[in-house]
């Protein structure tokens, strides 16, 4: 039997996770029985065993995390470079964001909220200009269309006809 984490919850369904660390979370309803676990558990030996083998090469060959200093640089960089950035595009798509904010986060480079307001991971600045720019009009054109469907799209292209290029940067 392989060995997995368990994480109860008022859920209604079975959830399998590997973690960047290498572990097996398995998230599951409150009621559910072990029983039911383990065999669900079992059943995703092949996917669980991939996902593992895979979670853990990129593991060993990830980059050390960023210190301190490391994170004000590129603050310090995003603060400087990414105000001007989205004066620049939104001068050209005539979209004006409500505000702008830096942040550490790590899993998303740039988010719109609701109220019109960007925020840019200074971990963007480890990307290319192209790459940069590629984040700041996808969010200016959140101010118009809150989703990815084909309206996003189309308005993302008219301003960045070579966007799917610019997007395989940021892999």
């Amino acid at each position: 039997m392989m060995t997995y984490e368990l994480i109860r919850s008022k859920r209604r369904t079975l959830s399998l996770e590997i973690t960047k660390d290498c572990r097996v979370l398995v998230r599951a309803p409150l009621r559910l029985s072990k029983e039911t676990i383990d065999r669900f558990v079992s059943g995703q030996g092949d996917w669980i065993a991939a996902h593992l083998e895979a979670a853990c090469q990129r593991a060993q060959t990830a980059p050390p995390p960023a210190t301190e200093e490391e994170i004000a640089v590129l603050k310090e960089r995003a603060r400087a470079v990414l105000p001007g950035k989205v004066a620049y595009w939104s001068a050209v798509t005539g979209l004006r964001p409500t505000g702008l904010r830096i942040t550490t986060a790590r899993k998303r480079y740039g988010s719109c909220s609701g109220t019109n307001s960007l925020c840019f991971s200074c971990f963007l600045m480890n990307y290319p200009e192209e790459a940069i720019d590629l984040v700041v009009v996808h969010e200016l054109c959140h101010i118009r269309e809150k989703n990815h469907g084909p309206g996003f799209y189309a308005l993302l292209a008219k301003y960045l006809p070579d966007h799917r290029e610019r997007k395989k940067l940021l892999k």
